[in-house]
């Protein structure tokens, strides 16, 4: 990086920082730190929600992954990528169900409610490890754009871009998340506008909107993956489903359905960065839209940095306030069995500190950002019949257990590569997965159903019993 360049990033990532920090509200009671309600405890508005969910839902390993894979794969693998964003709709209803059918505060109360206390620990170990993720993964995007990892540029970047976002969340908590999400959602949209009228330009339209091939080796394995993890993977992301209980049901539910469907866009459009790699011999190396962004000048290749830190940025804030009130609110009312009263805002913002140097260890370890979305989505395959099922329950944690654990143990095999070959479905890259994730619904599903059906046969058995007598 020559002085010009070092002088733009770092200028930028300077300015994003404290301009953030400035603009974000600061939260004056509990309310607004945890359930992003303004000073007189009225709710987030519908637009401002929507671009929230909009963009918190865009993480920077997500654009990452979504040009990784139409370098791999042209539109299908975009296409693939896309449709994870079409879950949001999905968790939207069901938690609408959920809040008008069972009257729930949250996803906590409701697996309590159903399934038991046991149920819910479960659930909040399983968000916790994917918010622990939800740090290194994007921030160690933002610092690629710096360096390469081993560099000291890489790690700086990386870290700096930690404490303004930090200091923000400190000041207002899920209310600052919000607020900035929706300056976050108008800066993301204009760069991609501007990094595609560097790309269109450049290439045949019909062959950047057509390239690839619908077949299970060519990435479509990829995109069926994604259509069944829709049913499962939203619900383990607080960052998201937080966002279902902090206004009245119908206005979140619209909030979701538009905001996953200008997700799948976006994100469809952002692979068309890696398509252009692909029709035009540029070696990705990892990170498509950095290589893109080299290839077209300096212009491009910063328009890319402020996308991927505007998108690393609403992510990581909102993951900051999800794990304040996870550990704060939700975990200290399972265990007390619910109280009322919010925590004070100092113990949600020692729990950020905390987790904004914990959660960056695995940056320094070096891992790889695409399977810590693949395999996640895979361990939580078990919430698939929970969420889709519950109303066939009333009182039943063995359906439970038998679903999520069931899950996460297929998760963890196939993560070690214990799965045998037989399950791979097709036999492209990720036949295993699609394998996997098809048969495991299966199996999960039977597991839900499994001590309902007993309890079905075993009340007939007694019926019969008092019959014969």
């Amino acid at each position: 990086m020559n002085f010009t360049e070092a002088y733009l990033f770092w200028g930028f990532l300077l300015v994003y920082g404290v301009v953030m920090y400035l603009l974000s509200p600061k939260s004056k009671n509990a309310n607004s730190f945890y359930k992003g309600a303004d000073d007189q405890g009225n709710p987030v508005g519908q637009w401002s929600l929507t671009a929230s969910i909009f963009i918190s839902w865009i993480f920077a390993k997500s654009v990452t992954n979504a040009a990784n894979l139409g370098a791999a794969y042209g539109v299908v693998g975009g296409l693939a990528y896309a449709s994870y964003w079409l879950s949001i709709p999905v968790a939207g209803y069901v938690i609408y169900l959920i809040r008008t059918q069972t009257g729930a505060r949250s996803l906590q109360d409701f697996l309590t409610s159903r399934f038991g206390r046991l149920a819910s620990l479960a659930f909040a170990a399983a968000i916790l490890i994917r918010l622990y993720n939800e740090v290194w993964s994007n921030t160690a995007v933002v610092g690629g754009y710096f360096g390469l990892p081993g560099e000291w540029e890489y790690y700086a970047a990386a870290m700096l871009f930690t404490v303004f976002t930090l200091a923000y969340s400190l000041k207002g908590g899920l209310r600052s998340s919000i607020f900035t999400d929706v300056i976050q959602a108008f800066v993301f949209v204009f760069f991609v506008g501007a990094v595609l009228f560097l790309i269109i330009p450049a290439n045949d339209t019909s062959a950047l909107l057509t390239n690839g091939e619908f077949r299970l080796s060519a990435g479509f394995d990829l995109l069926l993956v994604a259509l069944l993890q829709m049913f499962s993977y939203p619900f383990h992301d607080p960052v998201l489903t937080d966002r279902g209980f902090v206004n009245r049901e119908k206005t979140m539910l619209k909030s979701f359905v538009v905001a996953g469907l200008l997700g799948f866009v976006a994100v469809f459009i952002f692979s068309l960065v890696g398509v252009h790699a692909r029709l035009n011999g540029i070696e990705a190396m990892g990170n498509a839209p950095a290589a893109v962004g080299q290839s077209l000048g300096l212009a491009a290749l910063f328009f890319m940095s402020v996308i991927m830190m505007t998108s690393a940025g609403s992510t990581l804030d909102s993951t900051f306030s999800s794990l304040a009130k996870s550990l704060a609110v939700d975990l200290p009312r399972l265990a007390k069995r619910a109280k009322d009263r919010l925590p004070s805002v100092r113990v949600g913002a020692v729990i950020m500190i905390i987790f904004a140097f914990l959660g960056n260890l695995p940056m320094f370890a070096g891992t790889d950002i695409l399977k810590a979305t693949t395999i996640s989505g895979t361990m939580v395959m078990g919430l698939a019949p929970v969420f889709l099922f519950y109303g066939f329950t009333r009182w039943s944690p063995w359906s439970f257990h038998l679903s999520f654990w069931t899950g996460l143990g297929l998760g963890v095999l196939l993560a070690v590569g214990l799965i045998p070959p037989g399950w791979a479905i097709g036999d492209g890259q990720y036949a295993m997965l699609l394998g996997v994730n098809a048969y495991g619904f299966l199996v999960c599903t039977a597991g839900f159903f499994l001590p309902l059906v007993v309890r079905m046969l075993a009340g007939r058995s007694l019926t019969a019993g008092d019959a014969q007598g």
